[in-house]
């Protein structure tokens, strides 16, 4: 599939998505949204594929929905917000549930959707210059994108509530500190920072990986029972990949593993 609002890159087991709406702040567009979605569905399913990077074009990593559309459209507004989160929500699933590790580049500003994207990747990494704000009540609306989800498992209930009423802007620092990233680096690290950390994912077991995810994502709601039971099925799963074999092995023989993903 060409796309027009964003670019994919693959390269040694990384594949690059990078929102390219530059002078929009990389707004979410219905179009965007829908290749975004079609990129995430793209990347799942490549073999070849074993990390995925998200980054934005420009000075910005993503502004959240467009509100230029959404001033433009205010009469069908219900039916416009719906099929744009139909997109958006797909692809958080879409990476929430792949093997793959999905990291965020927060290249700059990441506000209201754009900020519940950040949030959703497996790991975020950000420059000192990005800002990550809530932004939706200045137009009167209510989050998405995930954020209602993992927001208040990150920060907590108390500063979910204050990021969403006063829309206060975080530092990359207080994001840090916050919890909602997992490191900062300088603005001229970043994407070598992020390629070094994508190539060394795309080289770990991404059965495993997956596995893990699901069981981190799952313990949120899940008793401790009925979590340690995934646990004992996720990891007999485990014992059955080729990774498990050749990491087993490699490391009663003192080698390092290598891992195909399989």
């Amino acid at each position: 599939m060409s796309f027009e609002f964003l670019t994919l890159d693959r390269s040694e087991g990384v594949a690059t998505i990078t929102l390219n709406r530059p002078d929009a702040f990389n707004a979410l567009s219905l179009g965007l949204g829908r290749e975004l979605f079609h990129a995430a569905l793209d990347v799942d399913e490549d073999p070849a594929v074993r990390c995925v990077v998200v980054t934005g074009a420009g000075r910005a990593f993503c502004a959240g929905g467009d509100v230029k559309d959404f001033s433009d459209n205010l009469e069908r507004i219900g039916v416009l917000v719906k099929e744009l989160t139909t997109y958006l929500h797909g692809t958080v699933s879409r990476f929430c549930r792949s093997d793959k590790p999905v990291i965020m580049a927060v290249n700059g500003v990441a506000a209201g959707g754009g900020l519940s994207f950040a949030l959703s990747g497996d790991i975020v990494v950000a420059c000192e210059s990005a800002r990550f704000t809530m932004a939706y009540s200045r137009i009167a609306a209510t989050p998405d994108g995930s954020s209602s989800y993992f927001l208040p498992r990150l920060v907590g209930l108390r500063r979910a509530m204050e990021l969403y009423f006063t829309n206060r802007v975080l530092t990359a620092r207080e994001a840090l500190e916050w919890g909602l990233v997992t490191r900062v680096v300088p603005d001229a690290e970043l994407a070598t920072a992020v390629k070094t950390l994508a190539r060394e994912l795309a080289q770990g077991p991404s059965k495993a990986f997956g596995g893990a995810k699901r069981l981190f994502h799952q313990s949120t709601w899940e008793s401790l029972e009925t979590q340690m039971e995934h646990e004992a099925q996720a990891i007999a799963a485990s014992g059955r990949t080729e990774d498990f074999r050749n990491g087993v092995t490699a490391f009663a023989r003192k080698q390092a593993p290598t891992f195909r993903g399989k």
